[in-house]
């Protein structure tokens, strides 16, 4: 299983393109496409937009310039290694600063807590680095397999990369730094997640057997390059298993505090309306009638089913359905 001269050709070309002849054209392309789909990608988020936020996957080509750090590690090419690794930082930082210029527009601050696009994107999970470590075989597999090469608007759609820069870019300028590093973080797990399951494919369909026959340049494959690669992926593997534990144990506790509400509720005849996590607050909104009902014993109730180290904000509002029939 392996890929043949013109493949080399084929994948080079697509991936290398600070290199050849028309490098000045296809990198002024990568730009214009970077900051237009930035700019969707913002305004898809700032609009809690998951359809114009998808369009903004499919135009993006920050993958091209990740997938091309893969390859040039395995074929041990410094120049563009070095070329793809620059493409990245700066293709990111532009993204993150279009986000930024977008959300100066934007009236109301962009976080997670009115933002389902926001929310999605601030707390990665392992799963998220299984999910971009499947997706990012999938890319490299599309790559060398020119039959399969219909994949990659998938792949595009599955990978989130211009989004969460975006997201990084908004929640700055809304002044929610610690959301901003969340979006970094899933970001960063994308990259690592593709360099690392890029190289894997690429060795594994010999590339550099068959680049040394097509007369390419081929670096000795070092194994500090792999190392790395590997100590990247273990690098985010860390927070994200984390914040796993952290989600799963809010679960748990969401879970056990629901049946609780729910009891005092009943008693104080009123009717819980919402129970969810908001950072380390769990929330708890009742609606009921006059008089407001007793917080605590809600308290007092939590205590005694062992959540009494979790912090609660309890929401009461006072009131019912009122019919207005028309007068029209």
């Amino acid at each position: 299983m392996r890929v043949t001269t013109a493949d080399i050709q084929r994948m080079t070309t697509a991936l290398f393109i600070s290199e050849g002849p028309t490098a000045r054209s296809r990198q002024a392309t990568f730009w214009t496409l970077l900051i237009l789909a930035a700019v969707i990608a913002s305004a898809g988020v700032a609009a809690d937009s998951t359809a114009t936020v998808i369009g903004a996957m499919i135009v993006a080509p920050l993958m091209t310039p990740i997938v091309g750090t893969a390859l040039a590690i395995v074929l041990n090419d410094h120049r563009n290694l070095t070329s793809s690794a620059l493409l990245v930082v700066a293709g990111a930082a532009g993204v993150v600063a279009t986000g930024y210029l977008v959300g100066l527009f934007v009236p109301i601050e962009i976080v997670a807590a009115t933002n389902s696009q926001v929310a999605g994107r601030v707390t990665p999970q392992l799963i998220d680095l299984l999910a971009a470590l499947a997706t990012g075989a999938v890319g490299a597999f599309a790559l060398v397999r020119a039959d399969v090469s219909d994949a990659l608007p998938g792949v595009a759609i599955a990978i989130s990369l211009v989004p969460p820069l975006a997201v990084v870019g908004l929640t700055l300028e809304s002044g929610a730094p610690d959301q901003a590093l969340g979006a970094l973080l899933l970001f960063a797990t994308n990259v690592a997640a593709i360099i690392a399951t890029g190289t894997l494919v690429f060795l594994l369909f010999q590339v550099r057997t068959a680049a040394g026959e097509a007369e390419r340049f081929v670096g000795p494959l070092r194994g500090a390059s792999l190392v790395t690669v590997a100590a990247a992926l273990l690098v985010v593997a860390v927070p994200l298993s984390a914040i796993s534990q952290h989600v799963l144990r809010q679960n748990a506790d969401k879970i056990a505090a629901a049946p609780v509400a729910a009891a005092w509720a009943e008693q104080e005849q009123w009717t819980i309306t919402g129970i969810a996590f908001s950072g380390s607050v769990l929330r708890i909104e009742a609606i009921g009638p006059a008089p407001e009902a007793d917080p605590g014993t809600l308290r007092t109730a939590l205590d005694e089913a062992g959540l009494a180290d979790v912090d609660v904000d309890v929401t009461l509002v006072i009131g019912g359905t009122r019919r207005l029939p028309a007068t029209g």
